[in-house]
């Protein structure tokens, strides 16, 4: 085979073979296709699309360029949780230890942030001495003693993703739902799952902007992730706004243990993270339905055993449990500043985009991959929209260390809120169940 004749039938919007599509990947990863044909390659891919048998081949290549884990001896169904990212996210440090209160084995693999958007790995790393790096064999006695395991991905799992990634970066084909799918996919089938919740946002703070991408998305996700032989369920979610109150690590850590501790009821955060967690528990076999499903989260929480399961996967990963309750022990910003209401009215619009872009400017972010985080930075919200506000009234506080990009940081966050004079339309949290 010849790379440029592969080329030439994406180009002519050919469909590729499975030994054409494992050809490019093998050839990829091992250095034997150089990256000009890759661009090339990925870019007919971006233009012209694939087809679902093609996602397929792509999907399984990339998952078996590297280890993929097996978790067949270890009793119960193994299900995660993928958010596509959105500002303030932080459903999967609620989620996971309450679907693995109830039974669920959760095999979690995360990553970082990168800009407006905050990374899981980033706030676990907030918890002093919490290791995400884990070797094959310690995620493993993680996941056996306690039924759940939040980690990094390995540079064994799905490498070919990895390289691949890197280039779409730097090409200008990120945007590709055929390659956002096997991804995704490759990386999250890599972690040896029977069952997969998927969280799409769409909206100003999201990666797709358009209802009609989200739902593209999703429903290419779901069709390839079943067609992989897996359980696939994905909920499309708004992320116009950001999610809860708390954006930035140490902060996001703080508000999930409120949630798992019963002290926050209400909002969208508490019922984004309770449904999807339903999901996995539903998909987890540890019940029927979701009503039943929601009967045992909220059990979860009522008996605390979703916050002892938190403390028990934090002290497993060589963290400290009781920096969830006492939260002194987490590293904190030394000064705060807040945005006021310029006039009376009602919040009409947050825009979670800016708002995340302020936290990035605070520290809570990357601008780039290197770039060092500030765990103790961010921003807390007051009000959220559909609130009224007074004039002088406090919308939120900006927390930080470094006062570098303060009057950025503060100019964007004012811009975010949007008041008028009368209460804006309702808007949905969870657009549209696919499963």
């Amino acid at each position: 085979m010849r790379m440029v004749d592969i080329i030439r039938k994406k180009r002519d919007r050919v469909t590729l073979t499975p030994e054409e599509i494992r050809f490019f990947v093998k050839g990829y990863s091992d250095g034997s296709v150089p990256d000009y044909h890759a661009s090339a390659l990925l870019m007919a891919i971006y233009l012209n699309g694939m087809s679902d048998e093609e996602m397929l081949s792509l999907t399984d290549e990339m998952l078996n360029s590297g280890e993929v884990l097996d978790w067949s001896d270890l009793d119960g169904i193994k299900v995660d949780k993928h958010s596509t990212g959105g500002v303030g996210d932080k459903c999967s440090l609620i989620l996971a230890p309450i679907a693995a209160a109830v039974g669920v084995v959760v095999p979690m693999i995360s990553g970082r942030g990168l800009g407006h958007t905050g990374g899981t790995l980033d706030k676990l790393e907030s918890i002093p001495g919490f290791e995400v790096q884990l070797t094959a064999e310690r995620f493993r006695e993680v996941l056996a003693s306690t039924g759940m395991v939040l980690a990094g991905q390995t540079a064994e799992v799905a490498p070919a993703d990895k390289k691949l990634y890197a280039l779409r970066d730097v090409t200008a084909t990120v945007e590709s739902i055929p390659l956002i799918t096997s991804s995704i996919l490759s990386k999250k089938l890599a972690e040896g799952i029977d069952g997969l919740v998927l969280d799409v946002k769409v909206g100003s703070g999201a990666f797709m902007k358009q209802h009609s991408d989200a739902l593209a998305l999703a429903r290419t996700l779901v069709k390839v992730g079943q067609r992989a032989g897996k359980k696939v369920v994905a909920l499309i979610t708004n992320m116009d706004q950001p999610l809860g109150t708390h954006v930035g690590n140490t902060l996001e850590v703080i508000e999930s243990a409120e949630v798992l501790k019963g002290q926050v009821t209400k909002g969208d955060l508490v019922e984004l993270s309770f449904e999807l967690a339903a999901h996995m528990i539903v998909l987890g076999g540890k019940a029927e339905d979701l009503d039943g499903a929601r009967k045992l989260v909220d059990q979860s929480i009522q008996k605390g055993t979703a916050l002892r399961k938190f403390q028990e996967v934090v002290a497993a990963q060589g963290g400290d449990p009781m920096a969830l309750e006492d939260y002194s022990l987490l590293p904190t910003a030394n000064k705060t500043e807040p945005i006021e209401a310029s006039r009376r009215g009602v919040v009409q619009r947050i825009d979670a985009e800016e708002v995340g872009i302020a936290a990035m400017l605070l520290g809570a972010g990357r601008v780039t991959v290197d770039s060092k985080i500030d765990p103790g930075a961010g921003i807390v919200l007051h009000r959220k929209v559909g609130d009224a506000v007074e004039e002088g009234m406090s919308l939120a506080t900006l927390y930080y260390n470094d006062a570098k990009s303060l009057a950025e940081a503060r100019s964007r966050l004012s811009a975010a809120f949007e008041i008028g004079e009368e209460a804006p339309p309702s808007v949905k949290l969870i657009h549209k169940v696919l499963s």
